[in-house]
């Protein structure tokens, strides 16, 4: 019930959720993982060995959390997403959202499942192993439509365009600068394949880099395929999506490129927020332990908004960092017992006066 009562307090007539995003990952458990959510599954934390559970953590289009939710850590995820959605919408009382997920959600079934619910949706599409995508997709030669936008302080070029496929609308788009990274690591395989082959060319049976540009020629001996290479240039800076809104191209690649505050969630619960390690036996337990961090995570986004409704911005890790330093020290100066404060440092003073907080006097006279 806390996160219900959480989106009805900031709710207001105006407030709608049209758009959910959604991520998944794995946390592994140093002990057994409780009673049933321990199970061992695909690792996203490259921790096979352990045992793990999956979570999910739902925003809003405005990036704020609205819900978290947990599972056993062999689940797939392409079974979450309908039953997510199904609970979003009694949960919230919401008539209408519009999923945003990563091509990871998608199967033949939760497409079917979100057609018939009639709910919108933007999902990834993988693009490599669809082969409507791969053949006839890609091949449209409709014009794109460019976008230039700000990323980390330097210009990236996008474009994007619709495609529409047996009464599916697709949503092709393209990161120029992407395209060009792909295009020199591929001349880097490729001249690192040609000196191999120069040497001997058994060794490269069992690399999976090097044989997706290869042909066999004999058994065991192989020559660079040009046909690979130019089908693999195809997916140069690419990515697919497939949706039934009707934004513009441009629109829904934004939308979806969005899912990155979902995966930056994560990254500050596992880390900064130390959601990991989990050391607890029980379910409940091990349930409460992930919600503090996702309360935490509506804190820090609450803080985020305060600091940029003064025209602000501060880095996560120096506002934890700034505010560790802030310090207190006793001392005894003529048999009388003061207290002096250390001076906060900028991320820290930011911080506080976007909270309303007050920091006490540098220096004050301890109670006796």
């Amino acid at each position: 019930m806390v996160e219900e009562r959480l989106f009805a307090h900031r709710r207001d007539l105006f407030t709608r959720l049209d758009l959910v995003f959604m991520d998944t990952t794995s946390l592994y458990f140093e002990g057994a993982g409780g009673q049933s959510l321990g199970q061992h599954g695909y690792s996203k934390d490259r921790r096979p060995d352990l045992r793990q559970m999956i979570l999910a953590v739902l925003l809003d289009g405005d990036g704020r959390p609205v819900c978290s939710e947990m599972w056993p850590g062999n689940t797939a995820d392409v079974t979450t997403l309908i039953p997510v959605i199904d609970r979003l919408g009694r949960r919230f009382d919401i008539a209408r959202v519009c999923v945003v997920a990563d091509r990871g959600m998608i199967s033949a079934e939760t497409m079917a499942e979100l057609e018939a619910r009639r709910l919108l949706y933007i999902l990834g599409v993988r693009e490599r192993t669809d082969k409507l995508v791969r053949d006839l997709v890609l091949e449209d030669r409709a014009p794109f439509v460019p976008l230039t936008m700000k990323k980390r302080g330097k210009e990236a070029d996008y474009e994007a365009k619709t495609v529409m496929l047996a009464g599916r609308r697709y949503i092709v788009c393209r990161n120029h600068q992407k395209a060009q990274k792909d295009a020199a690591d591929r001349a880097s395989i490729v001249a690192a394949l040609e000196r191999q082959l120069a040497k001997g060319d058994k060794a490269l049976v069992g690399n999976t880099g090097y044989r997706r540009y290869l042909k066999t020629i004999s058994d065991d001996h192989f020559a660079i395929d040009p046909d690979k290479i130019k089908e693999d240039e195809k997916f140069d800076g690419i990515f697919v999506l497939r949706t039934n809104t009707d934004l513009n191209p441009l629109e829904t690649m934004l939308c979806y490129k969005h899912l990155s505050t979902v995966e930056q969630t994560f990254r500050t619960a596992k880390h900064l927020l130390a959601t990991r390690p989990i050391f607890h036996k029980l379910d409940e337990t091990i349930r409460g332990h992930v919600f503090c961090s996702f309360l935490a995570l509506v804190l820090k986004k609450a803080l985020e908004d305060r600091i940029a409704a003064f025209g602000r911005s501060g880095s996560w890790p120096q506002i934890i960092a700034d505010l560790d330093s802030l310090t207190e020290t006793e001392i005894e100066q003529d048999g009388k017992h003061f207290v002096v404060r250390s001076a906060p440092r900028a991320a820290a003073s930011l911080a506080l006066r976007a909270a309303g907080v007050a920091l006490p006097p540098t220096v004050r006279e301890a109670a006796s």
